[in-house]
């Protein structure tokens, strides 16, 4: 998302469309509060060009102006009874629903649009049912209406309706101590004290919150802060409940229901009755026999192949919620940047596995295991005593593990995206994060949004400092009383760790749409300074890497807040008490499914419906990095290039920054370099037939719409991506509960042409 630097404002050294967006600015703040459905005229002046016609959206001041409404109405409330019902309620049903996914073959995550959609409807139920002071007998309305407004204080408004959302959406994550102990659970038979397990959930869920409520200053107010996987959410929001009377607004709220509909009904052909619309692959109905074409062009099943030219009708793969950045609301730049390092990834892959490259040819193409050299699983016990720690002499006797080739590229792309995250962010963004935290200090306002939030009471500093200080207690006495073998101080280096990478990670995903994993880097780190023991690196990597991403959790809702004008006191309220019901509901589903799933948890492909892949991968960073990180990883280690990487990686941005600065109109600017690097190992996990297909709906949406059909991109866009995202997170639902397994019982499809017995494109199944 293109960002114009506040100085230029204030100097008049604008260009004619940077004039636009100082009329759209000035436009948007001077209009009235009591204006309602801005966003949803058919066309404003502050939409149109200097030619006449309505603009593209371009800037991020288009987006907070043109995209999202201004409108707010400060009386409505927020903590009602209906409120804290469905937040509770759906907080544990996007708990165990994401606990779920968490076993699935492809990584797959509950969408907040999907959260968001239940909410509205059973909010509207609720607006109906429960008693108010507009539907009870006046005696008693007379008597205590205050109970009967915090009972149904009238129309179910978009302050409960987004406190609900991000309440349920943050217990929807599944936490990482969830894959301590899943990991100690499959690989090393053992399972903490209830009471240690539960404490350390909520003091490493909580922790990250105190670190991004310190700096929401200036990774939350700002204009260039966009977020754009929150706009679909947002776009919806405002369609539900702003502007009713608007006849564009039912046309909009109508399209986006059948569309929600249409998917719900489609998705159980490729995900149920005919699996070979996964992945339809042209080139493996053609050759079947081929080992190297189900390599290349396999992706219908997990850890088949690389996907080239798939064709996915499944938009549980292709949408925000099933590993995709989300094709329909991701900026251009970050998903060419994400393409361009998928053919790298491709010819990388191939490349290494044919010269056998770390020995690729003895394990599978694809794989998060350990293995030994001759292809064999790898028993980590083995070489760890009853403490698990490191044993030297039977490390000699068993021998070094071995990565297949593809995850060491995926680790080495991991590393250079970190490098890179943290010089793309100076050479880009320095100034202006500079200006902003400036513009702070000087009390000055620098987003319409932020303005309107001034008539709600902040959220006071020390609630941020003391939330960090009781999680801080907790974790402190945790790493002791459970075992972890982490000493104070190496707790206390995880947290700095994450509060210097903070700024950095944020700043590039909330312009660009993309997270920057650090979590292979601070392994490394831990693995340097407190080696030897694997459950020693799984903690720090808990307390180094979880605090950010929690964090960043934190920086994104408030966001959503100023988006939406939500209370910052009722979203501080909501989001803590999410991440504590969620990470209870975490530990108890996870218990269950490990018990009836061990075997399937453990192979190496699973099944189509439950897979180990992601304990299986954190599990083997843990023993890599933590038992054997100085042999591995040391510089005559034998995969010393993965942390070498983050030194490489610091250098990748510069070129571009240069040419830019020679040559402004190629487009340097827009290569995304922490993209480019991470995608080297894009491909290494999963399923991977969809990335033809959402490559061309990106183009589709985020070029063609964008720029010539900048009205209906306006309206519809956003709330496609809703309406998509949202009916396949229905009907994954209803189908894992109903056939799929989650309810104990799994009802298989019989084989047909469209189900067939081996990979369901068709191609050669490898062992």
């Amino acid at each position: 998302m293109e960002t114009i630097p506040a100085e230029k404002f204030r100097s008049g050294d604008l260009s004619s469309n940077e004039k636009l967006d100082e009329k759209a600015e000035t436009t948007a703040i001077d209009m009235a509060p009591t204006e309602k459905g801005e966003v949803f005229d058919d066309v404003r002046d502050i939409d149109i060009g200097d030619d006449g016609k309505e603009r593209p959206i371009v800037t991020d001041l288009d987006v907070a102006t043109r995209l999202i409404s201004l409108e707010d109405d400060p009386s409505l409330p927020a903590f009602t009874f209906r409120m804290w019902f469905l937040g509770f309620g759906l907080a544990c049903f996007g708990s165990v629903l994401g606990q779920i996914f968490y076993f699935r073959p492809q990584t797959v995550y509950v969408s907040q649009l999907f959260i968001q959609i239940i909410a509205y409807i059973l909010g509207r139920v609720l607006e109906e049912i429960i008693p108010g002071p507009a539907n009870v007998h006046e005696r008693m309305r007379t008597k205590n209406n205050a109970f009967w407004r915090f009972l149904n204080p009238g129309e179910f408004n978009i302050k409960e309706h987004v406190a609900i959302t991000i309440f349920a959406s943050t217990a929807a994550e599944s936490a990482l101590a969830i894959s301590i102990f899943a990991a100690d659970d499959l690989y090393y038979g053992t399972q903490p004290n209830i009471g240690v397990g539960i404490f350390t959930l909520i003091g490493s869920q909580l922790m990250g919150y105190g670190l991004g409520g310190v700096m929401r200053s200036f990774l939350v107010y700002p204009t260039y802060i966009v977020f754009p996987n929150l706009l679909p959410s947002v776009q919806l929001f405002d369609a539900l409940h702003r502007g009713k009377k608007i006849f564009l607004q039912k046309k909009r709220v109508t399209f986006f229901w059948s569309a929600f509909l249409g998917i719900f009904v489609w998705e159980w052909f490729p995900e149920y009755i005919a699996p070979t619309l996964t992945g339809i692959s042209i080139f493996c109905l053609a050759k079947q026999d081929s080992a190297w074409v189900t390599r290349i062009f396999g992706g219908a099943a997990g850890n088949e192949g690389l996907g080239m030219f798939s064709i996915c009708l499944d938009w549980n793969y292709i949408g925000s919620g099933g590993g995709s950045m989300g094709a329909l609301f991701t900026p251009l730049s970050t998903q060419i940047s994400l393409y361009c390092g998928t053919v790298i990834c491709i010819i990388a892959c191939c490349a290494c596995f044919a010269n056998n490259i770390w020995n690729g040819q003895n394990f599978p193409f694809l794989s998060q295991t350990l293995f030994n050299e001759n292809g064999t699983r790898y028993d980590q016990l083995r070489i760890l005593d009853e403490h698990f720690r490191l044993v030297p002499s039977q490390l000699d006797a068993v021998g070094l593990p071995w990565f297949a080739s593809s995850q060491v590229l995926a680790k080495i792309g991991a590393n250079l995206a970190v490098g890179a995250t943290f010089t793309h962010v100076f050479l880009w963004y320095g100034q202006e994060i500079m200006t902003v935290i400036r513009q702070y200090r000087a009390g000055e306002s620098y987003d319409p949004h932020l303005d309107k939030m001034k008539v709600y009471p902040e959220v006071p500093m020390w609630w941020y400092l003391a939330t960090f200080a009781a999680s801080f207690a907790m974790a402190m006495a945790t790493i002791y009383t459970g075992h972890a073998d982490l000493p104070w101080w190496g707790l206390i280096v995880g947290i700095l760790i994450s509060a210097i990478f903070l700024p950095f990670v944020v700043t590039v995903y909330a312009i660009t749409g993309y997270f920057s994993n650090v979590q292979s880097l601070v392994q490394m780190l831990g693995a340097g300074m407190i080696p030897g023991s694997p459950q020693t690196n799984m903690y720090f990597t808990l307390y180094g890497y979880n605090t950010l991403d929690q964090a960043r959790g934190l920086i994104r809702d408030l966001k959503m807040g100023q988006y939406t004008k939500l209370p910052p006191r009722v979203t501080f309220a909501v989001q803590l008490t999410g991440a504590v019901v969620g990470g209870l509901l975490n530990y108890v589903i996870m218990k269950t499914i490990i018990s009836s799933r061990r075997e399937l948890l453990l192979d190496v492909q699973g099944s189509n419906i439950w897979s180990g892949q992601q304990v299986q991968s954190f599990n083997s960073d843990a023993v890599t990095w933590g038992a054997l990180g100085h042999l591995l990883y040391a510089p005559s280690g034998r995969y010393w290039l993965i942390p070498f990487s983050v030194l490489i990686g610091l250098v990748v941005p510069i070129p571009f920054w240069l040419v830019h600065k020679k040559w402004p109109k190629l487009g340097a600017n827009l290569v995304v370099t922490p993209i480019l690097c991470w995608t080297l190992g894009y491909l290494s996990v999963g399923i991977n037939s969809s990335i033809f297909g959402t490559f061309l709906i990106a183009v589709f949406s985020q070029y063609y719409l964008r720029k010539f059909r900048p009205g209906w991109f306006r309206k519809y866009n956003f709330l496609l991506s809703a309406a998509l995202d949202g009916g396949t997170q229905v009907m994954v639902f209803v189908f894992t509960f109903a056939v799929g397994g989650g309810s104990g019982n799994v009802v298989n499809m019989p084989n047909w042409a469209l189900n067939p017995a081996g990979n369901p494109d068709y191609c050669k199944t490898l062992t």
